[in-house]
């Protein structure tokens, strides 16, 4: 059994591997742009580098509900590219900051080259992992994600450090994947723990890990169930990603069929946002 450090080498080595990649897992399949991209309105999108949108691999838009207003620090757990710190620099003007957190050099690299591109100078980007922020506690009014605290092996610690950093009366957004009675096999297959399956907790596990760190007003404020060609997408032809790069963190597994194990996980797998606040 891997370590959680391993677990964490392994996530970080496959996401490296999808920046690497052929642009982005969703090029011109609308089955995989659909879900990848739902919640994000094409005109938001207009004036953020091709880079940042190419290379999001999240599940939903973690902003689209989240009342943040000028002013504010925003945190990414997980931020990638860059592209949901880009549209948060928008929302909080130049009186506000947003610092974005990855485990990921050539992520990092590519949130540097994307703010840079964007112009915006409200936002930084620190290396470190969401168990354990480089953040001050009670700093920050939002914290947000996109499909990455469920490829964390320890999600109780990233929910005490997300309480953490909030100020009294900070709130959380976040998007991210749940999944129902996901047999053992899938479970323990590592291509699906990259994909954002395999690491998942349910949505009854996910609000009472919230809960138990204090945080209140816990509720679900939206969700997208993926159907099997979604999934199908997701995962990449035999678990490869789009045209042999990697999808969602998906690299090459020949140990399962995308569409058999899609079948399977249809109407098991959903995105969520998920809503809480500091007291």
């Amino acid at each position: 059994m891997k370590t959680h450090d391993q677990i964490r080498e392994s996530v970080s080595n496959a996401y490296a591997n999808a920046v690497r990649g052929t642009g982005g897992c969703c090029a011109g399949n609308d089955h995989c742009a659909t879900a990848m991209l739902a919640g994000y309105p094409p005109e938001t999108l207009a004036d953020i580098p091709d880079d940042a949108v190419s290379n999001a691999f999240g599940c939903g838009n973690p902003l689209s509900q989240a009342a943040v207003e000028p002013g504010a620090v925003v945190l990414d757990l997980g931020s990638g590219a860059g592209i949901d710190i880009l549209l948060a620099a928008r929302r909080v003007g130049p009186a506000g900051r947003v610092i974005g957190v990855d485990m990921t050099d050539e992520m990092l690299d590519r949130a540097r080259r994307n703010i840079a591109a964007s112009g915006l100078d409200n936002i930084e980007v620190r290396r470190g992992i969401i168990e354990d922020l480089p953040v001050d506690s009670a700093s920050v009014d939002w914290v947000i994600s996109n499909c990455v605290i469920n490829l964390s092996p320890e999600k109780d610690r990233v929910f005490a450090e997300i309480a953490r950093v909030l100020k009294p009366g900070g709130r959380m957004l976040v998007s991210d994947v749940v999944v129902e009675n996901l047999p053992d096999e899938l479970r323990r297959n590592e291509a699906l723990y990259h994909g954002c399956i395999g690491g998942a907790i349910s949505e009854s596990a996910y609000l009472a890990g919230l809960r138990r760190v204090g945080l209140v007003d816990v509720e679900v404020r939206q969700r997208f169930t993926y159907d099997a060609a979604q999934l199908e997408y997701l995962l990449g032809s035999g678990l490869h990603g789009a045209d042999g790069g990697s999808c969602c963190g998906v690299g090459p597994d020949d140990s399962a069929d995308a569409g058999d194990v899609a079948r399977t996980l249809a109407g098991r797998v959903w995105s969520v946002q998920v809503f809480a606040r500091k007291a």
